[in-house]
């Protein structure tokens, strides 16, 4: 079947009428020959016009030849190429943010201590300063410190706080708190309250555990150390603490 150029892209005057080839064309040519011995019909959507009819632009399927280059559209590997980097850069700092980092628990130093003498014990209110440091980027909620002090493996005095703190994104937040230590051995108490004695040195095996909410997880932290305080008389100058022998 014979070939004619089309004229679909609406150029030309608008009339729907005009034949896609002049008459004289027609006249001196073959194709009223071929189309007289019936090798060429007529279009049955243009009729010959190489026009389509108003309102049926949207009805109308065009075919194009498949090497056409808007078939082939360029940058399309760059753009393939950009979105999957974005993606990456995208995911990298979701987990870069939001993946969970340590939180540190440290004991700083004793603030101060004071002495009550009884008849038969000597009770000491130690006050603690405690370090806890915040390495993610999302805040930490402190819950349930717990704080247990030992003297020669005997549990001397506790202390169970249930609402510590919140700490800051990256920062370190200091908390005091107070160890309420009661000596009930004779041996011990004489020994705090003997006047001739210039210092009473006492040590404290301290045993600190602490529970933290962040990230939408829960964990446990848990720290010892060892402090020294003078059981016979008040102190209030702060001391570092010592590290727990290895």
């Amino acid at each position: 079947m014979g070939a004619l150029p089309s004229r679909c892209d609406g150029g030309g005057e608008d009339n729907d009428n005009q034949p896609i080839v002049e008459n004289d064309d027609l006249k001196k040519g073959g194709y009223s020959r071929r189309h007289s011995s019936g090798e060429t019909v007529h279009c049955p959507t243009c009729q010959g016009t190489g026009r389509i009819p108003r309102g049926q632009e949207s009805k109308l399927v065009a075919v194009i030849p498949c090497n056409d280059q808007r078939l082939r559209p360029r940058h399309t590997k760059l753009y393939v190429a950009v979105s999957v980097g974005v993606c990456l850069l995208a995911s990298s700092l979701v987990l870069f943010f939001l993946f969970p980092r340590s939180v540190l628990l440290s004991p700083v130093a004793v603030q101060s201590s004071f002495v009550y003498f009884n008849e038969n014990d000597v009770e000491i209110n130690i006050t603690n300063v405690l370090n806890i440091t915040n390495h993610n980027f999302v805040a930490v909620q402190a819950y349930n410190l717990t704080v247990q002090a030992l003297n020669f493996e005997t549990v001397v005095g506790t202390v169970s706080i249930k609402n510590v703190s919140s700490i800051k994104p990256l920062s370190i937040k200091m908390f005091s708190f107070v160890i309420p230590v009661k000596l009930t051995d004779p041996g011990t108490s004489n020994y705090c309250k003997k006047a001739s004695l210039p210092v009473h040195i006492l040590y404290l095996h301290l045993q600190m555990s602490m529970t933290v909410y962040y990230l939408a997880h829960y964990e446990q932290l848990s720290v010892e150390t060892y402090e020294y305080i003078d059981c016979g008389a008040n102190s209030t100058i702060p001391h570092s603490v010592q590290p727990p022998s290895p």
